[in-house]
């Protein structure tokens, strides 16, 4: 393989070599830090992070407000003390090298508040802030403000060019680099818009190369691109190291580093991740943001995918083939389904799926009583963990705080299962219950030989091993 050569990037050189951040509590000080002593940028996640008590116990996230605005109010201090936590405690154990940002998505709740927070309490120990998950305009104003580099998430050159004339021109000094995140392999949320098939792969050199090509007409020929998504092995991306036509490029690591030692997910995790097979991890669009993201095949995803295929379609009154009526609900209230829908969820009410809750656009879903109870339970706890969310209706956008459309039980409350799958993932069952994010490439690790007879790196091994091609 060709050598690794260091590259400029947030006034220092560095290899170039990124963590991904992965929130809730996955990317956190101790896995960036060392990433960062090792020699490249260690990002760790500023969404929701773990604060910790005085004797450095971890300070469970606990809402005790009546209301969502109360809940809201304390998930946006849970958040800032936890960033500035994990700020310092990767600032500590880099010892100086690499670089350390902070991972934020701007559609969580309260993102720029909450960055602005954590940046003013915790000055001098952040080098940059990388943001992804919508269009953060507002990103380079904030970075300005605080005089650190910042680092937008894209997956066109299009959406680039829009950040850019709207905001980014304004402070472009401070423009670290721009991710390149590959809307059909990176782990998380992706960013595919409406026009790309989520089922079709494009190539990512010609997007990154259109997006070299937009960055140089705004004068950032040396401005480094940060490859997201299906990077494993370096050897394998040769032709993208010190290549002319795409200018500096460095490489981010997002799935790799959850198995390392100093990652924090649970043994049970670890485990799990050597054991999967290709196809194991798949773009869905249950989640409440609306994005597609790459998870894990796991009871949790079968049952939601069970939960959409239970759906009909109704009408407050009779029209069409919309006759057979159908009570809803504890006072049984009349809709109006098909004949052929009726003979449906007849069929799967003698299954034990026998509550009805209707959708946003005008269908019923069927779940078990249990289900149901479970679903509501979690639409009333919202604390507004993101702008706004399908799933609960909740929006910070609006005065009464709500979507103005009816909450969605097609979906689930990310910020529950994330701190669950974050903090119980010793326990294989929760792994089954609960939202695994993955990036694509996941299933290498059963395959690569670097992780025989279940060995686990530390991250300095890893890094050392990435810097081979392998």
């Amino acid at each position: 393989m060709k050598a690794l050569n260091a590259i400029r990037m947030g006034g220092m050189d560095v290899l170039p070599l990124v963590e991904g951040g992965k929130g809730i509590s996955i990317s956190n000080g101790r896995s960036s830090g060392s990433w960062a002593l090792a020699g490249g940028v260690g990002t760790f996640s500023a969404v929701n992070a773990d604060s910790y008590d005085a004797s450095g116990r971890r300070i469970p996230q606990i809402y005790h407000g009546r209301t969502r605005r109360e809940r809201h109010e304390e998930l946006v201090a849970y958040s800032v003390r936890g960033a500035v936590a994990q700020a310092r405690q990767a600032y500590e154990m880099a010892c100086g090298k690499g670089r350390i940002h902070a991972n934020i998505l701007w559609e969580m709740g309260a993102a720029e508040r909450i960055i602005t927070e954590v940046l003013e309490q915790a000055k001098g120990l952040i080098n940059g802030i990388t943001c992804g998950a919508g269009m953060p305009y507002r990103l380079s104003d904030i970075a300005a403000r605080f005089g650190v580099y910042y680092y937008p998430i894209v997956s066109s050159a299009r959406a680039f060019n829009a950040l850019w004339k709207r905001a980014y021109s304004r402070a472009a000094s401070l423009l670290g680099g721009v991710v390149y995140e590959d809307p059909w392999l990176a782990g998380g949320h992706n960013g595919l818009s409406n026009s790309e098939d989520p089922t079709k792969p494009e190539d990512p050199y010609p997007r990154v190369l259109a997006l070299r090509k937009q960055m140089r007409e705004f004068g950032l020929d040396n401005t480094p691109i940060i490859m997201a998504g299906g990077v494993w092995w370096l050897d394998e991306w040769q032709d993208w190291i010190d290549n002319p036509e795409l200018g500096p490029v460095a490489f981010q690591f997002g799935t790799r580093p959850l198995l390392t030692q100093e990652s924090p997910i649970g043994e049970a995790w670890k485990k799990r991740l050597l054991t999967l097979k290709e196809g194991d991890v798949f773009l869905n669009r249950f989640s409440p943001t609306g994005f597609y993201s790459s998870a894990v095949n796991n009871g949790f995803i079968q049952e939601l995918r069970d939960r959409n295929e239970r759906q009909v379609a109704y009408s407050a009154e009779q029209v069409g083939e919309h006759v057979a009526e159908y009570g809803v609900g504890p006072r049984k209230r009349p809709v109006y389904v098909t004949p052929a829908d009726l003979q449906r969820l007849r069929g799967w009410e003698a299954q034990g799926f026998t509550e009805a809750l209707r959708t946003p656009d005008s269908t019923l879903i069927f779940v078990t009583p249990e289900k149901a109870r479970e679903i509501v339970a979690d639409q009333v706890a919202c604390m507004g963990c993101l702008s706004q969310c399908r799933f609960s209706n909740w929006s910070q956008h609006d005065a009464d705080h709500t979507t103005g459309k009816k909450a969605d039980p097609r979906s689930f409350c990310i910020q529950k299962t994330l701190q669950d799958i974050a903090h119980e993932s010793n326990d294989a069952v929760t792994l089954e219950r609960n939202l695994m994010f993955s990036g694509h490439n996941g299933y290498r690790f059963a395959s690569d030989p670097f992780y025989s007879n279940g060995f686990i790196p530390t991250v300095k091994q890893l890094v050392e091993r990435i810097l081979t091609g392998r």
